[in-house]
């Protein structure tokens, strides 16, 4: 379905009445909500759990639009799209669940929802921002005619995004969004702690500590997998059925 912001939504309707409010699933960059949370299992086990679920594809991501400008793809700009989802969806109240870039943008969502959202579970959270070292014009020319950076964390950046295809130069107008707009947490803004969860070998997250510490009653849950593997692992998804269940 598409939504009035253009972005590709996916819903889950339980099979008996909602319990609770609906959540909210945010997919990592690269990827896209039916990847990181319907092939996961994660969707339908939220669902059978007696929970409507809205999982959106950011913008340059799945089957939603590319961004105009790098500044649709900055921070501010990929989380009033995820404001505008749950609005459309009729939710005054939200749970939200987002993983590595999905658990940096649900970060701002207390702050850009003043009031609405409920429960977070952050999952494959960077404490820093990955992007900051990237060359954006030398991946934006690798993008276009093939160039290779030379730095060698810009040329890695640019063979991910190129391996997108078609998607490629929008994907690489969210890297120069996201590098313009870097994760620098200070304190968390909603009336609930979050969940933290990381995987035991996600070298990603290491530091992660000093994020959970600026949260007064944060718990930090550690689950087998690497960065790519902890979201299909039955952990995680038993972390979060716990997690929005309490």
């Amino acid at each position: 379905m598409q939504s009035r912001t253009g972005l590709a939504v996916r819903t889950f309707t339980p099979g008996r009445p909602a319990e609770g409010p609906p959540v909210l699933l945010v997919h990592g960059f690269g990827s896209d909500g039916h990847r990181d949370w319907v092939e996961t299992g994660v969707a339908p086990a939220l669902a059978e759990a007696g929970r409507e679920v809205i999982v959106p594809d950011l913008r340059g991501h799945g089957d939603s639009p590319a961004p105009s400008a790098a500044g649709e793809a900055g921070a501010a700009g990929l989380v009033a799209d995820l404001v505008a989802v749950v609005d459309e969806a009729g939710a005054g109240t939200f749970d939200v669940v987002g993983y590595s870039l999905g658990a940096r943008l649900a970060w701002e969502l207390p702050a850009a929802a003043p009031g609405r959202l409920r429960r977070a579970v952050l999952g494959g959270l960077s404490p820093a921002e990955p992007f900051e070292a990237v060359d954006v014009a030398a991946l934006h020319r690798a993008v276009a005619d093939g160039t290779e950076p030379a730095d060698p964390f810009t040329a890695m950046i640019a063979g991910m995004v190129r391996a997108h295809g078609a998607r490629a130069a929008g994907l690489a107008l969210c890297v120069e969004g996201l590098r313009a707009t870097p994760f620098a947490p200070r304190s968390w803004a909603g009336e609930t702690p979050p969940a933290f969860v990381v995987g035991e070998d996600d070298m990603m997250t290491h530091g992660i500590e000093r994020v959970v510490g600026l949260v007064d009653g944060a718990e930090l849950t550690t689950v087998p997998g690497d960065h790519h593997g902890v979201l299909a692992g039955a952990a995680f998804r038993r972390t979060v059925l716990e997690v929005l269940a309490g």
